[in-house]
């Protein structure tokens, strides 16, 4: 897969509100003005994956306690170079959550999003701020995953309450406007 690939699948995507019509149209307008796209050397903004992870039930997500956010957060990270941002998603999953069998559940992209991320310091050097053209994904786990923090990233993995987010996430912008989202496209019959 190729960055051109990544393109194709950003522009099948149908976006579900406004939000996702305008962070489309940044993605490809990124793709097509910087090809360094998939990698943190370009500064001003590059792609990420995330994992929207619920229990079978859809009644729970799977979140983990981020060291930068300081707040209980969805899985994910960066490209590093590969186009591939599904597999990116499963790889980061596994990783800050040690979840072993991750089920997809949906086809394809279930969310985009443009986020914002503050300057901040990572690994003893200052990050500037810039953007992350995400692309998030939909997974099923088994709460019966034996589960354990990635202490480099996060202090803490576990279910929460679908409808108990809000207590749990102090990025208030991140539940009202991407958390909320992503639980209402959530398939009602499981």
């Amino acid at each position: 897969m190729d960055l051109q690939d990544l393109k194709q699948q950003i522009e099948a995507y149908q976006p579900e509100c406004e939000q996702e019509e305008k962070d489309k149209a940044v993605m490809l307008q990124y793709i097509q003005d910087y090809p360094n796209v998939l990698t943190r050397e370009n500064t001003f903004g590059h792609f990420t994956a995330s994992s929207w992870v619920v229990n079978p039930a859809h009644t729970k997500v799977l979140m983990i306690y981020h060291n930068i956010y300081q707040s209980w957060a969805w899985t994910g990270g960066h490209a590093d170079g590969e186009a591939d941002l599904f597999q990116t998603a499963i790889r980061e999953l596994k990783e800050e959550t040690g979840v072993q069998t991750v089920t997809p559940a949906n086809d394809g992209i279930y969310s985009l999003e443009v986020i914002c991320v503050n300057g901040h310091i990572k690994r003893g050097a200052y990050v500037s701020s810039h953007v992350h053209l995400n692309l998030t994904y939909l997974f099923e786990v088994s709460e019966e995953e034996i589960l354990h923090s990635k202490p480099d990233e996060n202090k803490g993995v576990k279910w929460i309450p679908i409808d108990e987010i809000e207590n749990y996430c102090s990025e208030d912008w991140m539940i009202k406007n991407i958390y909320a989202k992503l639980n209402r496209k959530l398939p009602k019959e499981c």
